[in-house]
């Protein structure tokens, strides 16, 4: 009986898992590692480990970009103001002088502009034949608009612009800028590199030269201009203005006056396709 009991005690133990230990208060268990307690931190330390590395959304960096561009924006546009005023307060004072003197003629032109037109008035309104004098005054009128049309060959004193650009850098802006700068100046009639300019007149860059009105033209740019010489020049030649920019392009100017100057190049007259005369 007793080799019996203990079979049956032998058998049981090998059956029955072996008892594990409890664990003792505090411990991890044997499955899970033993972790290090985290060192504290100062203030500094949780504010520099909050700020870096940064943490950025899309929202904040379109933004940072918007800001980034106006500011860009900005500076051009204040250095552009810097450069025009610095260069009238480097000015010499016969330069300055000359300002103020083409400021003065361009008053002047459109006080006698004024007069004219006030005087054409008076003898309409004074002269026993009305219907002959407006009929002269109307063919008088029609050779001015059809020179400023560019309808009609022109010709009188002014000036031939020369621009030779080898380096190819004088862009049809500047061109552009050269043609306004004479408008303003009392330039009655301009033809450059045999294409009449007029009121819708457009330049655009095409390949190594410039297109005037879809009319292909390359360097050398010669304008031909009728006007008041004595207007034109000094125009041109204001600090900062047409000549010293193309200079800075490297390109070579030359203006030369002359007391007969022939703008033979013409545009074909074109019939507006909505404007009408509001006259009865």
């Amino acid at each position: 009986m007793s080799n019996e009991g203990e079979t049956l005690e032998n058998r049981l133990r090998k059956e029955l898992p072996e008892e594990v230990p409890a664990a003792a208060p505090g411990s991890s268990g044997p499955e899970q590692h033993e972790e290090k307690a985290e060192p504290s931190l100062s203030g500094r330390q949780r504010l520099v480990k909050g700020l870096w590395p940064p943490r950025v959304t899309r929202a904040q960096l379109i933004v940072a970009l918007l800001l980034f561009g106006l500011g860009f924006g900005l500076a051009v546009q204040v250095a552009s103001n810097s450069d025009s005023g610095s260069a009238l307060r480097g000015a010499r004072q016969e330069d300055l002088v000359r300002i103020l003197d083409e400021l003065d003629n361009r008053t002047q032109r459109l006080e006698d502009e004024k007069q004219g037109l006030e005087d054409q008035r008076t003898e309409l309104e004074n002269s026993s034949d009305q219907a002959e004098e407006a009929r002269k005054q109307t063919v008088e009128k029609e050779k001015q608009l059809g020179i400023l049309a560019g309808t009609v060959a022109a010709q009188g004193p002014g000036i031939t612009l020369t621009i030779t650009d080898t380096k190819g850098t004088v862009k049809a802006d500047m061109l552009l800028d050269a043609i306004q700068e004479l408008r303003a100046a009392g330039a009655e009639a301009i033809q450059v590199n045999g294409v009449r300019v007029v009121a819708n007149t457009y330049l655009t860059d095409s390949g190594k030269g410039v297109s005037v009105d879809g009319n292909k033209i390359t360097q050398p740019y010669r304008f031909k201009v009728i006007g008041k010489p004595q207007d034109l020049e000094p125009a041109l030649n204001i600090p900062g203005g047409v000549v010293q920019t193309l200079e800075k392009e490297q390109a070579t100017v030359t203006v030369e006056r002359a007391t007969k100057i022939v703008v033979d190049a013409l545009r074909a007259a074109e019939r507006p396709d909505y404007a009408r005369s509001s006259s009865q």
